[in-house]
């Protein structure tokens, strides 16, 4: 028999590694024909893996005896060139029929494995068209990614050609996930378009079986597709069976339970943590407070966290040189929590994992108003461009419908036709005028049109200050803080964004 073992989006939590590998020797071990596959998102999430702009995990991976990968818009972090390299390293192909680098396929499409008995299973592979903007824009220039009907039809001829080469069982190995932000490139949307596709494995949206199971009919498929994922951070690995008589069946094994690893995956692990926890793992400053970077509420509402990062990113911009009006910063790129307690280099690298910079750009006041409007055109489902903002005061009015209009050239994301969901009552300290030009700070990647923040390339000023973010914040609780984050000023939000359903 055949089992498929998959993982997805895990971030960096390289302690899982060993048990994935040693789950792969088990089956082995009981005579069935194992790939192991990932769906993407492997090279960020935890300094871990970050600071070595993914080798690490590469090398994690290259010893657990991964088969296949596809790719994740993570992997696209630190350019399109470390990636490259990255392929290079990697003792495992990566498909992605739909991205392409000056008009060409960039890695592989598709990988066909035959078991010894002879039968033959194709894998292609999908990135998400988000990448466009989920990435820094300015590294991955030379980079298409094919969506919506694009992708379709890609992925119908890569079923078609795999099936003329004679392949029993098709695997998409896909980074689209399902969540409501990516409706219209979500693996649900391409399913219901796509014939022929056996099993698709999926990523991005961090979703569960049970996650899967709402979006899909009783037997887990969607138009015949059994789809399936398994969470984040390898708090499970994917399991499919096929069977010698043909059944493919999907479950999802909480690694929680599994007490077998792979010495050798474990020990290089706990080394690669050791050096980071060394390196990054001094004590600067305290907390009294929980700061909530919790994915689900720095993606729809202001946190407490939101408010530091984003009062950080003001003082750090007239720390040096430039007065700004206000701040704004992606919820998508606030990547944990900070529990109660010591705050270390590492706690704030694993928040701010992405390397960015602090960036000033001038716009005026209706140009903000787009930018906030285009920025929660979805909330309150989860969208990764949710503003964190400091220095602005401003309402979301999500009874009203997003007015959509044409889509920001280059991206996933439609521009609004008219302003009727967000209201700004002031920016620095006055009230609101649409046509006053206000300096904003914010990061690299907004600053390049990163998610919804396409405007922002036509920012009348836009530099690069070349400060790390993580510096900006870590400098800002030691010196304006005191190096202790007390209740009374970061207890709970500030009140500076409202969510309303009137």
């Amino acid at each position: 028999y055949v089992v498929v073992l998959h993982t997805n989006d895990v971030h960096g939590a390289i302690s899982g590694y060993a048990k994935v590998a040693a789950l792969k020797k088990a089956y082995e071990a009981e005579g069935a024909y194992v790939l192991l596959m990932d769906a993407g998102d492997f090279c960020q999430g935890d300094p871990t893996v970050s600071v070595s702009q993914g080798k690490t995990a590469v090398e994690l991976m290259n010893m657990a005896g991964y088969d296949v990968t596809t790719l994740g818009n993570h992997e696209f972090d630190y350019g399109y060139d470390n990636l490259v390299n990255l392929s290079k390293e990697a003792k495992f192909p990566i498909v992605a029929a739909n991205v392409l680098y000056q008009g060409k396929v960039a890695f592989n499409s598709n990988q066909i494995f035959t078991t010894p008995s002879g039968v033959k299973i194709g894998v292609f592979g999908l990135e998400t068209p988000e990448t466009a903007t989920k990435a820094h824009p300015a590294k991955i220039k030379g980079v298409t990614i094919l969506g919506d009907k694009s992708m379709f039809d890609c992925a119908q001829a890569q079923v078609d050609s795999l099936k003329a080469d004679g392949c029993d069982y098709i695997i998409c190995l896909g980074h689209l996930g399902i969540d409501k932000e990516s409706i219209g490139n979500r693996s649900t949307d391409l399913l219901n378009v796509v014939d022929g596709i056996d099993v698709f494995i999926d990523g991005h949206s961090h979703s569960t079986m049970k996650d899967i199971a709402e979006v899909t009919d009783k037997d887990g498929k969607v138009n015949g597709t059994l789809l399936t994922s398994t969470g984040t951070k390898l708090a499970s690995v994917g399991v499919v069976t096929i069977s010698p008589k043909g059944k493919v069946t999907a479950m999802s094994a909480p690694t929680e339970g599994m007490t077998a690893e792979d010495k050798d995956v474990a020990a290089r692990a706990a080394a690669i943590k050791k050096e980071i926890d060394d390196d990054y793992g001094t004590v600067f400053a305290k907390t009294k407070v929980e700061l909530d970077g919790v994915k689900g509420n720095v993606r729809t509402h202001e946190t407490n966290l939101g408010d530091l990062i984003t009062d950080a990113l003001v003082w750090g911009a007239g720390k040096n040189g430039t007065k700004v009006d206000a701040a704004v910063t992606n919820g998508g790129g606030i990547r944990a929590t900070i529990k109660k307690g010591d705050i270390t280099k590492k706690d704030i690298n694993t928040v701010l994992p992405f390397g960015n910079t602090l960036s000033i750009i001038k716009i005026t006041g209706s140009e903000l108003l787009e930018v906030l409007e285009a920025s929660t055109f979805c909330t309150p489902e989860a969208i990764g461009g949710f503003p964190q903002v400091s220095g602005i005061e401003f309402t979301v009015d999500t009874s009203k419908a997003y007015d959509a209009g044409d889509e920001y050239p280059g991206t996933t994301y439609a521009a609004p036709k008219s302003i009727n969901r967000v209201t700004i009552t002031s920016v620095g300290g006055k009230d609101f005028d649409p046509a006053a030009t206000y300096t904003i700070a914010t990061n690299d990647f907004m600053a390049s049109g990163g998610d919804t923040y396409y405007r922002f390339i036509n920012a009348t000023a836009n530099y690069d200050l070349g400060i790390a973010m993580d510096e900006v914040v870590m400098d800002y609780v030691k010196t304006v803080l005191g190096g202790t984050i007390t209740a009374d000023k970061h207890g709970q939000p500030a009140g500076r964004i409202t969510v309303s359903c009137r």
